[in-house]
């Protein structure tokens, strides 16, 4: 189940807020820029589905995001990057779609952490600049779609700040 546990940074221990509903999650991330949606696939996809097939079953709502926001690819991403458990900001807005398993956002915005744990059919949409950091496991298990505008990708700027070792991890 999706989730949004709500930390101030100062009590990494203990959240303030917990939200489990959709509408709850995607109204408390609205009031900080992020977005935050649940996607039905157009069509079934197999285990062991090819990058194209994961695209096509979701095609219908891939072509309305880039038309809205002018973005220009996705692709299929299988594989975490340990090093984005350290704290960074991106110079282009972060937007992937959980087409199977699930991984936690965690975003450092004034005071607070809002940690977002995405699942399967899960959207966030992460603006440029916003500090964050994630996790997707110990054994990461998922298949994303990232949505993008430069084909490279947005490359990561470490803060150099040690905040992410204090908060809980995906598999905690």
């Amino acid at each position: 189940m999706s989730s949004l546990s709500v930390y101030h940074q100062s009590t990494p221990d203990i959240p303030n807020k917990v939200l489990t509903h959709l509408e709850d999650i995607a109204a408390t991330l609205a009031e900080q820029g992020v977005r935050f949606e649940r996607w039905q696939a157009g069509a079934s996809i197999p285990a062991g589905a090819s990058d194209e097939q994961v695209i096509g079953a979701y095609q219908h709502s891939l072509d309305a995001l880039k038309a809205e926001k002018g973005y220009v690819g996705v692709e299929v991403t299988r594989e975490a990057d340990v090093s984005l458990l350290a704290e960074h900001t991106c110079e282009e807005d972060q937007l992937y779609f959980f087409a199977a398993g699930r991984g936690m956002f965690s975003l450092r915005i004034e005071d607070y952490i809002y940690a977002v744990l995405c699942e399967k059919g899960d959207l966030i949409g992460v603006p440029s600049g916003v500090r964050q950091w994630r996790d997707m496991g110990e054994e990461p298990r998922f298949v994303a779609i990232r949505v993008f505008n430069q084909v490279q990708g947005s490359a990561a700027r470490f803060t150099g700040d040690t905040i992410a070792a204090d908060f809980p991890r995906l598999d905690d």
